[in-house]
């Protein structure tokens, strides 16, 4: 099944996705809210996507743009079996031309992702997880490479789309205790990527909607990290999207920086 559901991630990908890379029109671009974009090549790579994950597990599918028009879908994350899908993270990304978007989808049982995976079709990297089972990059087993153990050495993102003026500069006055602390790649999927491959020690998230986070915080947990809201508790795909999320290489740096942000 894991390379199925690669298949079908893949073939979306080169279907809907990268022949529309910096040749989308000014029609193929809508808001779903303010600031909120979408394509056309979402919408088609989402529909190829759910047919193609129904072929090989017959259950409901919970996609990003599907939930948009019917917020309802959400419902089944923790009532039943299902696929969790983001055809394209990182769309504001992809409209403006930059490489750095994923392809992103998880099988969701009892409201917890027990498989996930995370396609960058740029580049043509395959992330994979099962729970239990291990994280692997291209077939190969990934383990987080060990952190710095100062704070002061650790790098990190932290988006700043959705924050007040007030809070970027709060967030830019903690910046100065890491070695770097940015705003990542504007795509969950990417910056989960690059926290595996330890490009990065911690990413500190402002909302946590379910289709972002759930392979990432799968793969993440299986090559050796952590997924905690900053007052330690586990993330939960059906909680409030607006709850913070703080991921981390393991317990240590986890623990480093929350001390850092609580006393900010």
């Amino acid at each position: 099944m894991i390379d199925e559901v690669a298949q079908v991630l893949v073939c979306a990908a080169e279907t809907a996705i990268l022949p529309r890379f910096r040749r989308l029109t000014a029609g193929d671009v809508t808001e779903k809210e303010p600031g909120d974009l979408v394509t056309v090549a979402d919408r088609e790579a989402e529909q190829l996507i759910s047919c193609g994950l129904r072929e090989i597990i017959d259950i409901p599918v919970v996609g990003e743009e599907a939930v948009a028009e019917d917020p309802s879908l959400l419902e089944a994350l923790g009532t039943q079996a299902c696929w969790l899908v983001d055809p394209i993270d990182g769309t504001s990304n992809f409209v403006a031309g930059r490489r750095e978007y994923a392809v992103m989808a998880a099988l969701i049982r009892s409201g917890n992702p027990v498989a996930g995976w995370i396609i960058l079709p740029e580049t043509g990297q395959l992330y994979v997880a099962e729970h239990g089972s291990g994280a692997f990059r291209d077939g190969i087993r990934l383990l987080r490479p060990p952190p710095p153990a100062e704070v002061e050495q650790l790098r990190g993102a932290a988006p700043t789309k959705r924050l007040s003026n007030h809070e970027r500069a709060q967030l830019s006055v903690v910046g100065k205790r890491f070695a770097a602390l940015g705003p990542g790649a504007l795509s969950a999927g990417v910056n989960y990527t690059r926290l595996l491959d330890g490009d990065l020690d911690f990413v500190l998230y402002q909302r946590s909607q379910p289709w972002d986070h759930a392979a990432g915080t799968l793969l993440l947990a299986e090559a050796g990290g952590i997924s905690l809201r900053p007052d330690g508790s586990p993330y939960r795909l059906i909680e409030s999207p607006t709850n913070l999320l703080l991921n981390a290489a393991d317990r240590a740096s986890w623990q480093a920086v929350q001390a850092v942000l609580r006393h900010a």
